[in-house]
């Protein structure tokens, strides 16, 4: 076994990885560029190795460094983790030549699978499924136009060596396809050097089923079920679970003895997926094969009770498999949350910038682990205070839970995302809580579009409505009381004699948009220390009481207790937004901002006229923090609406901003390859 091992990678999967390297009592090497010098990652590791400047060009992809710094201090072995080198043919061959082992399919392996086109005709040999399709590359846009209508649309125009959702569209007709393949073959190009692209048909409807595949370098292969993935957006993976609510026994063990068959005829050894697009009648076709460690393995380790981290480096160790296909274990059902620093209200544009507080729910499941218990585990590369920068992707932590059966699993990941904090970013936190409620989620009834489909416009405010809005301004109202108390304690001590008795009638003014506040006259019950206190809202159709007790110290951001008998966990922010007297309340996904006042402070509130913000209308403003790279219009220049204005770089993706009206060009107010913050101008019209 390895004594020393090198993990060339960054964030959460660098920590997986020596997670599982220190139960095994092998050292471990991270290796770091400037932007991640105090990241959790490089804490944990024996040593560290720098690599250069933050972007990935000019560190985590450098090859010669990650190979250098891996003789400097002896590694045996290097883990690449997933995303940067993982799936890079020459890194893995180099690896080889250099007598340093990979921990990963040999470089043969990953040329015959790391290429689409390859790949699929590899599948066709070997009796696997596959999606009908034009398999060679394609030169320009027209070509691609062409062989589009002759597979009939819808199409997917895939970029051979992309993912993570890179080089990747769907078109329905020819304008689509014409400007698909552009921009696949540019952002191939950039993320992955290789602008080769090719077209299948798309499948209508289709559900993303994969297969977990772990082979050894002594022939044997063994699938280890499937997980379910179809929860995506923009073709980046959301929710995943294991096993799916969907596929039979029959389908499963169909889809994973093929997963084998392709595994074996490319001679692979380690962890692998073998993704499929699933029809609604359970007809299954090959997309692709990731020659790596997957981002959603936790799942598959929660149901099996095995550590595909510990399978890897044993397997790259010369071992066998110590198990065979039918001691393969399916117990329970894990889901996982990707938590990402994005914000959903704003289009989920990326929010960079520093973890003010990042206080993860409790668990009892850890990385590294070899179980089927039930339970939350958290894996994340992140640490409270630290900064998430916006040159690598938006990935701030992995929520997975494993429950007795899918409605337990469920109910365990609602009360996580209730007691997940994160703050100084916005995080996808609200919506997954809404996808978590939505019936056809529930049911089990979804596909690829399930969030084209239900979120269409965007996801708002009110896509993710409490089960019962009232709780959340009874709680707020009970908040203001724990804190008006404890002032009320502490100005006795400074005043001996006096202490103002704390008041128990209140008016909660929950803040709407444009000054369209709601008033609620709220008064709270006298009750015995350590009894629930009744606080009841008074409103037009009757009184609601609401018997609550918390059990939080000052300046908890998450709160725990009960309501009406039920235990419930919270988050709450003071002088959260835009007014610094509100009370900041966050459960399942709804947020709401109220302050609580005396009743006659409110009558008054109520006259205090609305200040509507500046019209802003005639500015193209920087919905992120990014790196300008491209400033399309000029002084002068007449422009019509849907025409491109900037584009901006944050987190590895390109997003383009577009005229949202007809005008003329006044100044341009940032340059190419400037570094913008959110709403700073860039363009502004006459």
């Amino acid at each position: 076994m390895f004594k020393k091992i090198l993990i060339a990678n960054r964030g959460e999967i660098a920590c997986r990885v020596i997670a599982t390297a220190k139960k095994m009592g092998i050292a471990t090497v991270a290796v770091y560029s400037d932007a991640d010098k105090y990241a959790r990652f490089v804490q944990m590791a024996d040593e560290s190795v720098r690599l250069g400047p933050p972007p990935s060009r000019e560190s985590y992809l450098l090859a010669d460094k990650i190979i250098e710094a891996a003789k400097q201090t002896g590694a045996q072995a290097i883990h690449p983790g997933y995303g940067f080198l993982s799936e890079n043919e020459a890194f893995a061959k180099r690896c080889e030549d250099e007598g340093i082992a990979f921990i990963g399919p040999r470089a043969h392996s990953i040329a015959a699978m790391g290429d689409k086109i390859a790949s699929k005709k590899l599948a066709l040999e070997a009796k696997v499924n596959t999606i009908p399709g034009y398999n060679d590359a394609i030169e320009t846009p027209e070509k691609a136009v062409e062989i589009a209508k002759g597979i009939g649309y819808p199409v997917m125009i895939k970029a051979s060596a992309g993912g993570g959702g890179k080089g990747l569209r769907v078109a329905f007709n020819d304008q689509e396809a014409f400007d698909g393949f552009s921009a696949c073959q540019n952002e191939a190009r950039n993320s992955f050097g290789d602008d080769r692209v090719f077209i299948e048909k798309f499948v209508e409807q289709p559900r993303h089923i994969e297969i977990q595949v772990l082979g050894d370098a002594h022939g044997n292969v063994v699938y280890l079920n499937e997980r379910e993935c179809s929860i995506q957006r923009r073709h980046q993976k959301v929710i995943e679970e294991a096993p799916s609510p969907f596929i039979s026994d029959a389908t499963r063990k169909a889809m994973g003895e093929q997963a084998v068959a392709l595994a074996k005829a490319v001679k692979y050894q380690s962890a692998g997926t073998v993704e499929f697009v699933v029809g609604k009648n359970q007809d299954f076709y090959f997309l692709e094969m990731n020659t790596r460690l997957q981002v959603e393995h936790p799942v598959t380790e929660l149901i099996t009770g095995l550590d595909l981290v510990e399978q890897m480096i044993r397997v790259a160790a010369g071992e066998k498999l110590s198990f065979t296909q039918d001691q393969v274990k399916r117990e329970g059902w894990a889901i996982e949350c990707r938590i990402n620093a994005e914000d959903p209200f704003r289009n989920f544009l990326p929010s960079t910038g520093r973890l003010v507080r990042f206080e993860p729910p409790a668990q009892n499941l850890f990385q590294g682990q070899a179980t089927t218990d039930v339970g939350v585990r958290v894996d994340t590369g992140v640490i409270d205070g630290g900064e998430i920068p916006m040159y690598y992707d938006s990935m701030i932590a992995k929520l997975i839970v494993h429950g007795k059966d899918r409605t337990d699993a469920i109910a365990r990941m609602r009360e996580a995302l209730n007691g997940f904090v994160i703050q100084g970013v916005q995080s996808n936190i609200p919506f997954q809580a809404a996808l978590l409620a939505h019936p056809k989620f529930v049911s089990g009834d979804f596909n690829t579009g399930f969030i084209a489909e239900h979120y269409a416009h965007g996801f708002r405010a009110e896509d993710v409505p409490h089960d019962d809005p009232y709780f959340l301004q009874a709680l707020a109202a009970h908040l203001h009381m724990f804190y008006r108390n404890r002032a009320s304690g502490l100005q006795g001590q400074f005043w001996e004699g006096f202490k103002r008795l704390p008041k128990r009638e209140f008016t909660v003014c929950v803040l709407g948009e444009a000054g369209a506040n709601r008033y609620t006259h709220v008064s709270a019950g006298e009750t015995p220390p350590g009894q629930p206190t009744p606080i009841t809202l008074h409103l037009p159709e009757g009184d609601r009481t609401y018997q609550i007790s918390i059990d939080n110290e000052i300046g908890d951001a998450r709160v725990t207790g009960r309501v009406n008998g039920h235990p419930f966990t919270a988050k709450m922010a003071r002088g959260a937004g835009k007014n610094p007297l509100a009370i900041r309340v966050i459960h399942n996904g709804t947020q709401m901002d109220a302050i609580v006042m005396h009743p006659r402070t409110a009558e008054l509130h109520k006259l205090m006229p609305y200040k509507a913000p500046p019209d802003m209308s005639k500015y193209v403003l920087s919905p992120m923090p990014g790196l300008l790279v491209q400033v399309a219009v000029q002084p002068g220049q007449e422009v019509k609406a849907g025409e491109r204005v900037a584009v901006i770089e944050a987190m590895k993706m390109e997003n383009v901003l577009f005229a949202s009206a007809d005008g003329v060009v006044k100044e341009v107010r940032a340059q190419k390859g400037e570094s913008l913050a959110v709403d700073q101008a860039i363009v502004e019209f006459e």
